[in-house]
């Protein structure tokens, strides 16, 4: 699994915190029983008096709950739509952390409209793995789709994807940290450079813990898919 970062981890501890409250009790009350176990339940729930809506006691109502946790914007963004530090291509792509398992590697790259102006893509994304020279690795094949690294992945192969103002969408890509020659050279990028498509303007990523390809030579990629809409 992909981790979650930024606005959606945010979203997911606001899932979170309403299930705790549903459940019978709040996340400030859980987090009060974590630094004082001893506290009474009647103490506790006498604090959120006050605060009760239709979802039940001590359960603020639905867009309490989403602005007490999100705010505005966790992004810094001021709407969905702002323009303040997006490139001039109007998108920003943005690597997510490494899973490994067994030699298996993948990472998501978020691509996020940050413009002002609806983006359409189709297909899968330009990635060149880069060197410590910044020069592209030789020998390396970047596949559309995960098929020949690995069937754990789906992937829902080219569609249209349009992304309005704020909008997201993702690919993964998939690796193994395999060697197979002991006189091959191992593949171990620091950074890479990615196109949403063949032709567009491209960024260059610096993943955590970089790219292990060990002396496989592919890096297969899933089709742009876009992010359901958190609620």
């Amino acid at each position: 699994m992909i981790p979650i970062r930024g606005r959606t981890a945010s979203r997911a501890l606001v899932v979170v915190a309403l299930t705790l409250a549903v459940g019978g009790c709040g996340l400030s009350e859980e987090l009060d029983r974590e630094r004082d176990p001893d506290r009474a339940g009647p103490t506790a729930a006498a604090s959120s008096a006050g605060t009760e809506a239709p979802g039940g006691p001590g359960l603020p109502a639905p867009s309490e709950a989403l602005e007490g946790e999100l705010g505005a914007d966790p992004t810094g963004d001021t709407s969905p739509g702002t323009t303040a530090g997006c490139p001039s291509s109007g998108v920003r792509m943005l690597p997510g952390l490494v899973e490994a398992a067994m030699g298996l590697r993948a990472m998501g790259v978020t691509l996020t409209n940050c413009g002002e102006k609806t983006y359409t893509v189709k297909g899968y994304p330009s990635i060149q793995l880069l060197d410590a020279e910044g020069e592209p690795h030789d020998g390396v094949r970047v596949l559309q789709g995960p098929q020949d690294v690995t069937t754990a992945v789906p992937d829902l192969g080219p569609h249209q994807v349009t992304l309005k103002p704020g909008e997201s969408a993702g690919t993964t890509l998939v690796w193994r940290n395999t060697v197979t020659e002991a006189d091959a050279p191992a593949v171990n990028a620091q950074t890479l450079r990615i196109a949403p498509l063949p032709g567009r303007p491209a960024e260059v990523l610096t993943p955590d813990g970089g790219l292990d390809l060990g002396n496989t030579g592919r890096l297969g990629a899933t089709a742009w898919t876009k992010f359901a809409p958190d609620f």
